[in-house]
């Protein structure tokens, strides 16, 4: 039987993958893998930063808040043209998604026209969009979709339980609500959290159940490694064990078959090897280029070297065919998966 697409994770299931030896764990998140993906293709994306600092929320990790002396320099709102350049750039170096980044609470309505703008000159040269502005509302959210915008990012970071530890400016429901927003619209859903903020084991398992059981999974799943930046609370935070960062991207991958599970923030700390088991992992998504959003990322052709070493090429998006194809048959195996859990319900 295929595996199923579930909403209805538990944690004691949950915890229980979090405890299998290694090898177990990841020779079953490779198989989960394999039947919904090609596990030699990883799709590529690069991150924009197109408003950066002078963020009013108190997020520990993030060093764009206007509460926390990082040494950042804040920019305004980039030109629609210059954010156009850059995405020139980007599909130059082989990225097929093009997402931008503005450190706001949520956009104000005079911003955008401006964002708007810039969704639709990327998708003009044939890239997928991508945005993270905070919250949204259902207006914004409508509007971002009639501009073509075809995923929209808003991670929950961790647990509810943990939440407060790390965010007091804004609730554990706002952010649901925004999901809740994008989803209405039409939109795709990015979505996902941040590992090694101080977080217990049972926290990032809280926070892949509560992607895991939304009425529809994300699309596509950041997982975080924290950079530590100096000036936010979180600059002196303990290193995380890179098996437990491993751990977490296989019970994402087995916890939700048919997403993207992406490589995000931390990225540079990883070596090859690292990078390798991520992939085996079921990691199929990756930013690059040289920085994510303000944090270091590691360069672009490093990630092609060594995608050329492990047999890995890019997801393709120049053919339409290819894609329509591919998309497809995706879709068949997430309709197949869901009758499989409608006969596992009617006979349990």
């Amino acid at each position: 039987m295929s595996t199923p697409i579930r909403h209805d994770w538990t944690h004691a299931e949950v915890k229980a993958l979090f405890e299998l030896p290694f090898n177990d764990l990841l020779f079953k998140a490779q198989t989960v893998h394999r039947e919904f993906f090609d596990p030699n293709q990883v799709q590529v994306s690069t991150l924009l930063s197109i408003k950066t600092g002078a963020c009013p929320e108190d997020c520990k990790y993030c060093p764009q808040s206007n509460r926390y002396d990082t040494g950042l320099e804040q920019e305004k709102l980039m030109e629609v043209e210059k954010v156009l350049a850059e995405a020139r750039a980007a599909k130059a170096t082989g990225a097929s998604r093009f997402c931008m980044g503005a450190a706001w609470r949520s956009p104000k309505k005079k911003d955008m026209p401006y964002v708007t703008a810039m969704v639709k000159g990327v998708k003009e040269m044939g890239l997928e969009t991508c945005m993270t502005l905070g919250m949204l509302s259902e207006e914004q959210a409508e509007e971002l979709a009639e501009a073509g915008l075809d995923y929209y990012n808003h991670n929950l970071d961790t647990s509810p339980e943990f939440y407060g530890e790390i965010i007091t400016t804004r609730t554990y429901q706002h952010r649901l609500d925004t999901l809740s927003n994008v989803r209405k619209a039409g939109l795709k859903v990015c979505s996902g959290g941040i590992v090694g903020m101080g977080e217990s084991v049972r926290d990032r398992a809280g926070l892949l159940i509560q992607l895991a059981n939304l009425p529809e999974h994300p699309e596509s799943v950041p997982i975080n490694m924290l950079v530590r930046v100096e000036g936010t609370p979180l600059a002196e935070e303990a290193d995380l064990d890179p098996f437990d960062f491993i751990r977490t991207i296989a019970v994402a991958r087995i916890l939700m078959p048919a997403s993207h599970v992406r490589l995000s923030a931390g990225r540079e700390e990883m070596n090859e090897q690292m990078h390798a088991l991520a992939y085996f992992a079921g990691a199929n998504s990756i930013f690059y280029g040289e920085k994510l959003l303000t944090t270091p990322n590691p360069e672009a052709n490093k990630d092609l070297k060594l995608f050329d070493r492990l047999g890995i090429k890019p997801e393709e998006r120049d053919e339409q065919y290819c894609e329509d194809e591919q998309e497809a048959a995706l879709q068949a195996k997430v309709e197949q998966a869901r009758n499989d859990q409608f006969f596992y319900d009617a006979t349990a």
